[in-house]
C-alpha cells in the first residue's frame, strides 16, 4: 500500500494550492495554456505559448494539473487586450487576449497536436497540414445567439454562464454576435421586465421564461426571436411579442417553445408560432435556406461559405463523380457539390431532413440527378453497391462525436476513390482517420476558423484509396 502511494505522489508532484513557475509550449484544445513541471502536464487557462508565468496549481488529477495565473514574467509577443468588457468572467470565448494572425496559427498547431496523438499511419511531420483559413473581419459573426434568462434587482437579464459556474453574466452586447442579435434580445429583456412576465428559476422553483433565442440571416436581414419558456402560462406574452415587433421590424418570426424539463439542453418538443411566419430566409451563394426556430445551420455564414467551398476543392470533381452524401440533413454540403457531379445520393435517419433535402434538389433544378433515402449509410451503401452504384466520392460532414464505426467499416468496403471529411473535432477525426488508415492516405487537411476568438477549428481533409489497394 505504501509503495502505491509512492507511486501516486511521484505521478501527482503538483499540489493544490502550490505555486511554481512554468513556460507555456503551446496551446490546448481548450484555447488553455499547457505547460511541464517535473514532467507534469498543466492547463493554464490564459496563458500564451512562449511565456514564462508563475501560477498557482487550482486543480490536480492523477495525469495532469490544471493552474491559474498569478503573475506573467515574460508575455508573448502576441499578446493583445481583449476588447471585450466581460471577457475574463464569460467564458464564451477564449483566445481574445491572442493576436488574430496567431490564432490562425495556433489552431493550426491544435490540429496537429490531433493526429501527433491519434494518427499512427505515419508521422505527423510528413502530413500535409495547410495553414488555417481565416476571416477577413474576425468578429460579429455569429448569426444566432442563445442566452439564458435571469431576475435581477428588478429588471430581467439575459446572457451567458460564466465558464465552470452557475453565475449568470447579464451581456448587452456580445462583439462576436451579429449586432441585431444583440438589440433584439436588449428589446425583449426590456419589454419582459416592463410586462412582469415570470421568469424560470431553479433554485426558486419558479416556472417561466429560461432561454431568449435570436437567429438573424446575414444576406435576407430576417430575424427569428424565439422565447423558451417551462411553462405554458405566461400572462402579458401578447404584449411583449408587440413591443419586439414595433421595435424590431426585421422580427418576422416569433415562436414560443416549452421546455420544462431540469436540463441544459435549450429546446423542448413543442414549438409554436405566436407571430408572423415560422420560418426565416437566409442566402448562401446562389442558394437559399428556411430556417424554422430548431433547424440546424451554420453559425458563422460568412465563413460557412469557405468550408463549403474547401470541401467541393477537395472533392476535385469533373462533371463525371458519382457522390454520397453520407449524414446529409438537408442535403446541404452535396448540394453545393453536385454541380460538378454526375450523380448524387445521400441519406439520413430523419425523416424530415430527408423530405428537406428531396425539396432542395428538386428547387435548385438537380432532381434528375439527385436521390436522398431515410437510413443510415452502413445501410444504404451496401444496397446501392449490388444494385450498381458504387460512388467515386463519399463526403461527410458529422456532429463533433465523429462518424459511426459501422459506417467506416462500410466505407472500407464499398471503397470509394476518395472521401472527404469536413470535422469539428481534430480528436474524433483524427481517431476516424486513423481508422481508414489501411486503405486510406491523407493528401492533405486543411484547417477553417469557422469561430475566431475561441479554441475551435473545423478541417476538411481529403482522404484517397492507396493505389496498391
Amino acid at each position: 500500500m505504501n509503495k502505491n502511494v509512492k507511486q501516486v505522489k511521484q505521478q501527482n508532484p503538483v499540489k493544490e494550492g502550490q505555486q511554481f513557475p512554468l513556460t507555456i509550449k503551446r496551446l490546448g484544445i481548450n484555447g488553455e495554456g499547457v505547460g511541464y513541471f517535473k514532467r507534469q502536464v498543466v492547463f493554464v487557462p490564459g496563458a500564451l505559448p512562449e511565456e514564462e508565468v508563475v501560477v498557482e496549481a487550482t486543480l490536480v488529477k492523477n495525469s495532469f494539473a490544471q493552474a491559474k495565473i498569478k503573475k506573467i514574467r515574460k508575455a508573448s509577443p502576441h499578446r493583445t487586450t481583449a476588447p471585450c468588457p466581460v471577457y475574463d468572467i464569460c467564458g464564451g470565448c477564449q483566445l481574445q487576449h491572442l493576436t488574430y494572425e496567431q490564432q490562425l496559427v495556433e489552431k493550426r498547431d491544435i490540429v496537429k497536436q490531433a493526429f501527433e496523438r491519434f494518427y499512427k499511419a505515419i508521422p505527423t511531420d510528413q502530413l500535409t497540414i495547410l495553414p488555417t483559413k481565416g476571416m477577413d473581419d474576425p468578429w460579429a459573426y455569429r448569426n444566432k445567439s442563445q442566452f439564458q434568462t435571469q431576475y435581477n434587482r428588478g429588471k430581467v437579464e439575459a446572457g451567458l454562464y460564466s465558464e465552470q459556474s452557475h453565475k449568470l453574466i447579464d451581456i448587452d452586447r456580445c462583439i462576436v454576435q451579429h449586432p441585431a442579435t444583440d438589440f433584439i434580445t436588449n428589446t425583449a429583456k426590456s419589454s419582459l421586465t416592463k410586462w412582469n412576465l415570470p421568469i424560470y428559476s431553479e433554485k426558486k422553483k419558479k416556472a417561466g421564461i429560461r432561454t431568449i433565442v435570436v437567429r438573424v440571416g446575414f444576406k435576407t436581414g430576417q430575424a427569428q426571436i424565439v422565447f423558451v419558456s417551462s411553462t405554458p402560462n405566461l400572462p402579458n406574452l401578447e404584449e411583449v411579442v408587440r413591443d419586439v415587433q414595433e421595435q424590431c421590424p426585421s422580427v418576422v418570426s416569433v415562436m414560443l417553445n416549452i421546455q420544462p424539463s431540469k436540463t441544459p439542453i435549450i429546446f423542448g418538443d413543442k414549438t409554436t408560432l405566436l407571430a408572423g411566419q415560422e420560418k426565416i430566409q437566409e442566402e448562401l451563394k446562389e442558394f437559399s435556406y428556411e430556417l424554422s426556430a430548431r433547424a440546424f445551420f451554420q453559425l458563422n455564414p460568412v465563413q460557412t461559405v469557405t468550408l463549403y467551398d474547401e470541401a467541393k476543392k477537395a472533392a476535385k470533381l469533373t462533371g463525371k463523380e458519382k457522390i454520397v452524401d453520407a449524414y446529409c440533413g438537408s442535403g446541404t454540403i452535396g448540394l453545393w457539390l453536385v454541380d460538378g457531379a454526375s450523380e448524387i445520393r445521400g441519406m439520413d435517419v430523419i425523416e424530415a431532413s430527408i423530405k428537406d433535402a428531396r425539396q432542395n434538389a428538386k428547387k435548385y433544378g438537380y432532381g434528375d440527378k439527385a436521390t436522398y433515402e431515410v437510413g443510415t449509410a452502413e445501410n444504404w451503401l451496401p444496397k446501392w453497391k449490388q444494385a450498381g452504384f458504387s460512388p467515386d466520392v463519399v463526403v461527410v460532414d458529422p456532429p463533433r462525436v465523429g462518424c459511426d464505426d459501422q459506417f467506416l467499416s462500410t466505407l472500407l468496403k464499398v471503397k470509394p476513390k476518395t472521401f472527404v471529411y469536413v470535422s469539428c473535432n481534430p480528436s474524433t477525426l483524427a481517431k476516424n482517420v486513423q481508422q481508414l488508415s489501411r486503405l486510406y492516405e491523407i493528401d492533405y487537411i486543411q484547417p477553417v476558423d469557422m469561430f475566431p476568438q475561441t479554441a475551435q477549428v473545423e478541417a476538411v481533409v481529403r482522404l484517397t484509396l492507396k493505389k496498391s489497394k
